[in-house]
Order: C-alpha cells, then structure tokens, then sequence
C-alpha cells in the first residue's frame, strides 16, 4: 500500500511538472504533433497516478489480502512505464523504434483497469 502511494505521488507530480514543461519550454522547440504525442502520455500518466492512488487508499482499507488489486496497481506502473514513456520518447528524442512498445503500454493499463474489476466483483 505505501509503495503504492508513493509511485502514485511521484508519477502525479512528474505530470504535473512534464505538462507545464510540455507548455513552456518545449512549445518553441517541438512540433504541434510532437507536442500533442507528449500531451498524450502526460494526460494518461495523470489519469493512472489517479487511479493507483485509488488503488493505495483500497488496499490500506482491505482487511484481507487482494492479489487483483495488487495485480492492479502493478499493471497500471507498468502501463505508465511503458505508454507514457513511448510517447516521451518519440516526442523528445524522436526515436520512432519505441512505437510498438506504447500498444504494450496501453494493453498493461487495460489489463489494471481489468484486474480492478475483478478486486471488486471478488472484494463484495
């Protein structure tokens, strides 16, 4: 649970600050598209620090163990990881080799928000 929350507030706060990078220092130096490839990983950096805070608060709360809310939150770091920071790559550095690894990313966050799910059906 701890660990959990404190990758959800170090991600929230990379957010926060890769958007107002993204708005101030990288307007000049970036293309419209490029920008908007790194908006897009900072807006689902944002929602997934979110969500594993969600994840954090539920598993403080759980009297028993909860191995698809734990799945979860591991899901949604390694959605982060590899979506997000596809996107960051390709957008800063231009390194177009990464591009399959944002489907990756994106099927990881679909499989968190899944095992969520599931925590919940099971959790009642």
């Amino acid at each position: 649970m701890q660990l959990f929350l404190a990758i959800a507030a170090i991600l929230g706060g990379l957010a926060v600050a890769a958007g107002a990078f993204a708005s101030h220092a990288l307007q000049n130096q970036l293309t419209e598209r490029a920008i908007a490839v790194f908006n897009t990983g900072v807006r689902y950096q944002m929602y997934h620090a979110l969500a594993l805070l969600i994840v954090a608060m539920l598993l403080g709360t759980a009297k028993q163990a909860l191995p698809w809310l734990t799945a979860a939150g591991w899901c949604f770091i390694a959605g982060v990881l590899l979506f997000s920071g596809s996107l960051y790559l390709i957008s800063l550095a231009g390194i177009k080799a990464v591009g399959p690894v944002t489907p990756m990313g994106g099927v990881a966050l679909i499989a968190g928000w899944a095992c969520l799910a599931i925590a919940a059906v099971r959790w009642a």
